[in-house]
């Protein structure tokens, strides 16, 4: 119990880590004591462990560094606290004053070394900022320059301040030895090095100064942009907040890849850009409002977009487009049914339920605005009569998060999510669990519960034949390792910054598509292998994905969000929680996606009963339920929701160039106002008339 406190004061994850803040934090202490008392060995000693823990917590804990760091306690001080404490130490072994003033100056020369490299690489990326970074494009005639070797440019901090450790341990050799050359040697190789840091990274700069300029890259893009002519976009922003949220763009890309229409995905932020998942289609991605109306996407009919934010009315003011709220699932939430959806010229949703979802919201959205489609990434999803059950039953825990205020809280982890675990162990099952991507982002009760249920789960999956197990599991790790950088090389996540990645955009290779599904479907089969028919899993990354969970799964428990409504497709048994105890009838009535489930109470006093549906399918009594509501949800099965959402881009498509070009050949008068008749000889003055373009704008 003290530990788990300690960690969650520390904010680090486990034990290891736990001991690594601990040692680094002993280290730096038992400095000052060792350098003055004085003790040279224990002086190494402390020394020796500052710098490895420090090493090792920037590896397991970058998290606890930056804690540090917003503490002002951050690298930099702790060069300065280790160079003074070694040169105390020499002072009082009574070191000659030669050796003390030459460390002194050495020490201060490499950290003014440190300060003209850090300017150097500051200077290197900002002249390398280009203002979009693109992807499945032909960027080979920008001349853009390559980006400095990884050794150089990133985490230089960490390799440069540790420069020092020559001079240090040849201070420290000399004390112990009597004889000063040590010390010498040391100081030379630190002033070397440093200064030759330094030169390397020069030159690069003088490379960097050849990046071309903003309107350059512009104008670029655009010609590459011309020559593909998209018709659709997807626009997306909000992955500032947390890279988790690029699950929402994720989910569209093979379905964007299928469509009719030459497709294009328009990012806001970088760190989207990075997360992206393999796609040939054309990505740019633009941080800048200014940037962006500086895009040609003139060609471009229809734009949609997976999520509600702020940025979204940057692309909102094209007014030759036509403007698609699809969203990333369909749910009960508020969110399913927003008001601000009213901005859009059409609402995409999955089925009738979402239609009626809206139409509850009075005065909101017009019923003609909103269009049925299906979800078409649902398609591969295994169905409930194509399932084989394992030994044990599979249960799927993937609760949502707390959300962005208590008022649209949802989660069951703060009110039940440690008893249902508790309740779930005790029937013999098999647990995979699946917390929301933001989950604890905001509530620090849902992320203690959401560390207690992992620690429940590691401490059964001990006691079932562990050995064995962690065996086939560690067995297993280098290829999952070796499928996951072979997937993120398809993917576009090459080496060098997003400048280089750009510098080396290329169109995409039409046989990168098949490798990247069987990569994947070999990755899901090794995991789910090793991991045997007994062991829980806690599923945290973004493999093994939610769909190949649900696959998984024979039956699963979650909170009112749109993993439910997806998990509808597989007509396998669900459960929702119902941690307010809602009588089952008005619970029911409020979220639709209830009408196929089973309702979890929260002392889960229910859970026996509800898991006979699947240890003995014939006490299933939601079934015909479950049929009924995945047409509603999700609609219907024919035709397809690919054909469905296929027709739907081109019908707009087609109706936006209609108005369009109806808009350029129609004669432009001023409007009169209420009860004026226009003169027949009336024109307007010139000054005041523009073209069909200007008009369009």
């Amino acid at each position: 119990m003290a530990i788990r406190w300690l960690c969650a004061v520390l904010r680090v994850r486990g034990k290891t880590e736990l001991l690594l803040a601990f040692l680094l934090g002993a280290g730096f202490a038992a400095l000052p004591v060792f350098a003055l008392v004085p003790n040279l060995w224990g002086f190494a000693a402390a020394s020796a462990v500052t710098y490895l823990a420090d090493e090792a917590l920037h590896a397991r804990a970058p998290g606890f560094v930056r804690r540090l760091a917003a503490l002002q306690l951050n690298r930099t001080l702790r060069f300065a606290v280790r160079t003074v404490m070694v040169l105390a130490l020499a002072d009082r072994m009574d070191a000659p004053d030669a050796v003390l003033v030459a460390g002194l100056a050495v020490f201060s020369a490499h950290f003014a070394m440190v300060m003209l490299y850090s300017a150097l690489h500051r200077a290197i990326s900002l002249r390398r900022g280009l203002p979009v970074a693109v992807r499945n494009l032909d960027m080979s005639g920008a001349g853009i320059p390559g980006s400095p070797p990884a050794y150089l440019y990133r985490r230089f901090l960490r390799k440069l301040l540790h420069l020092d450790v020559p001079a240090h341990a040849g201070l420290l050799a000399a004390l112990a030895t009597g004889a000063w050359y040590p010390a010498e040697t040391g100081y030379v190789l630190t002033a070397a090095l440093s200064a030759a840091a330094v030169l390397a990274l020069l030159r690069h700069y003088r490379a960097a100064r050849r990046t071309p300029g903003r309107d350059e890259i512009l104008a670029e893009v655009n010609r590459q942009l011309a020559g593909y002519r998209p018709e659709v976009a997807l626009y997306f922003s909000f992955a500032a907040v947390s890279r988790d949220f690029m699950y929402q763009v994720n989910m569209w890309i093979e379905t964007l890849e299928q469509l009719d229409r030459r497709a294009v995905v328009v990012l806001r932020e970088r760190p989207s850009f990075r997360h992206l998942s393999r796609t040939r289609l054309p990505v740019v991605c633009v941080p800048k409002a200014d940037d962006l109306a500086e895009l040609d996407l003139t060609g471009v009919r229809v734009v949609l977009y997976p999520g509600n934010a702020g940025k979204n009315v940057h692309m909102l003011r094209v007014a030759e487009a036509k403007h698609v709220f699809i969203g990333h699932g369909d749910s009960d939430k508020l969110a399913s049914s927003n008001r601000v959806s009213k901005v859009y010229d059409e609402i995409w949703v999955a089925g009738r339920a979402g239609r009626d979802r809206y139409q509850r919201v009075r005065h909101a959205i017009s019923d003609e605005a909103i269009v049925e489609v299906g979800r078409p990434q649902l398609s591969p999803i295994r169905l409930h009569a194509d399932h084989t059950p394992g030994p044990l039953p599979v249960v799927l825990y993937a609760p949502t998060w707390e959300g962005w205020s208590d008022d649209d809280c949802h989660t069951s982890l703060i009110p039940m999510g440690v008893p249902l675990i508790e309740r779930l162990l005790a029937e013999n099952v098999r647990v995979v669990y699946k917390p929301h991507p933001l989950t604890g982002k905001r509530s620090a009760e849902a992320a203690a519960a959401d560390r207690a249920i992992r620690d429940l789960l590691r401490a059964d999956n001990e006691q079932r034949q562990a050995a064995r197990a962690e065996a086939a599991v560690a067995a297993a790790r280098p290829r999952l390792q070796e499928i996951q950088a072979r997937l993120d090389e398809l993917a576009g996540r090459g080496d060098g910054d997003l400048t280089h990645q750009t510098r080396d955009a290329r169109l995409p290779d039409g046989d990168g598509a098949a490798e990247w599904q069987a990569l994947h479907a070999e990755w899901h089969r090794v995991f789910w292998e090793s991991r045997g028919p007994v062991r829980h899993n806690v599923v945290l990354k973004r493999l093994p994905t939610l769909y190949e969970c649900f696959d998984q799964a024979d039956i699963l428990i979650s909170d009112v969000s749109s993993v439910v409504a997806d998990f509808v497709a597989s007509l396998k048994p669900y459960v929702l929680t119902n941690a307010q105890d809602l009588p089952d009838d008005e619970f029911r009535a409020a979220y639709t996606t209830a009408g196929g489930a089973y309702l979890l109470d929260r002392a889960c006093t229910r859970l026996p009963e509800i898991l006979r549906a699947v240890r003995e399918p014939v006490h299933d009594p939601m079934a015909a339920d479950r049929r009924t509501l995945k047409e509603y949800v999700l609609g219907p099965d024919h035709p397809t929701s690919m054909e469905r959402f296929n027709a739907a881009v081109n019908a707009l498509a087609d109706r936006a160039a209609a108005e369009l070009t109806e808009q350029h050949t129609a004669p432009h008068a001023f409007p009169q106002q209420r009860g004026d008749e226009p003169h027949p000889t009336a024109s307007a003055p010139a000054s005041l008339t523009c073209s069909p373009e200007q008009a369009v704008r």
